[in-house]
């Protein structure tokens, strides 16, 4: 238990250094301190790797499903790329969401950061339940797996003239003005502004509820994929704080580059059937972590470098004016 406590100590404790030092003032994050800041926590995701080794090495934390240490640390960083490779999706959202609430980009980090809050809060109380559930009833890996694939088969025959996503005619944002009312104007960072003698929801909390909302929709997607590697609470829990945390500064980084991946959905569809099929065969076959581990690594890779690839074509393809 006094793992848990340090861990959450240690989150809790970067977060207040975040917004109460490194970003006191808002300010426009630009792509070099988005940069940055992604490869400091790919950094720490991998350098805890090495600390869940020690942990299990040493019996400091509960072992439930009696790992070996190397175990622990892939099952670990094969959850930690899982988080970020479905989190893909969700950046595009987030993008979607402050663009239709004309959020300006200095006070997105802020909207960005109490949003990481609520998802921790909401991821923990998802997995909290889901390895009860996993534990207690083995035929729930069924469902999980089901459900993966489902969405993977959803995700390759969607239809392209479907709607995209409206957060202001969203179901999310007619409930929130049920409960207070909504200003479309904005007063700095501030959340709630009143004016005569009446409290008013700023779009900056508007776009943090739908957010919120859509993160745990999104979760739905997520917390099956990971517990399809390991049911270890603290491993699962472990992996999707770091992914979360890491979530902002990729979002700065990518938001502007996310068309050139075009082609990284594919990706995510082979990944959410591979973990899907590997949940409805658990209990006949089971592949060797390196297995999964190597599948998604090389998925994403093949993604990014294939899109990558499209993108520069079409810039070296695209016509000049004076060939118009």
């Amino acid at each position: 238990m006094i793992i848990w406590i340090l861990f959450i100590v240690a989150v809790l404790i970067f977060l207040t250094l975040d917004l109460g030092v490194f970003n006191k003032t808002p300010h426009v994050i630009s792509s070099k301190e988005a940069g940055m800041w992604t490869a400091i926590w790919v950094s720490l995701s991998v350098a805890f790797s090495g600390v869940i080794y020690w942990l299990y090495q040493t019996n400091l934390i509960a072992n439930p499903d009696q790992l070996k240490p190397a175990e622990a640390s892939i099952k670990f960083i094969t959850g930690y790329l899982i988080e970020l490779s479905l989190s893909a999706d969700n950046i595009f959202v987030i993008a979607i969401i402050f663009t239709s609430f004309q959020i300006a980009q200095k006070y997105q980090h802020r909207v960005l950061f109490w949003g990481i809050i609520g998802a921790i809060i909401f991821r923990g109380l998802m997995i909290f339940f889901g390895v009860i559930l996993i534990r207690k009833f083995d035929w729930i890996t069924y469902v999980f797996g089901s459900f993966l694939v489902f969405t993977a088969l959803k995700m390759v025959f969607k239809k392209e003239e479907e709607e995209e996503f409206n957060p202001k005619q969203s179901t999310i944002y007619k409930i929130i003005g049920k409960f207070i009312p909504i200003v479309h104007h904005r007063d700095k960072e501030h959340f709630i502004i009143k004016e005569n003698n009446r409290n008013y929801a700023t779009p900056l909390l508007v776009a943090l509820l739908v957010i919120e909302v859509m993160d745990v929709v999104f979760a739905m997607d997520s917390v099956p994929a990971i517990l399809a590697i390991t049911s270890d609470p603290f491993l699962v829990f472990s992996s999707n704080i770091f992914a979360i945390l890491g979530l902002r500064s990729m979002y700065f980084f990518l938001a502007n580059m996310l068309q050139k991946f075009s082609y990284l959905e594919y990706s995510l569809i082979a990944i959410l059937s591979f973990i899907g099929i590997k949940m409805l065969i658990i209990h006949f076959y089971k592949f060797p972590e390196w297995v999964s581990l190597s599948f998604i690594a090389i998925s994403l890779l093949t993604g990014i470098v294939v899109s990558l690839k499209k993108a520069n074509k079409d810039i070296y393809e695209k016509p000049s004016r004076d060939e118009e």
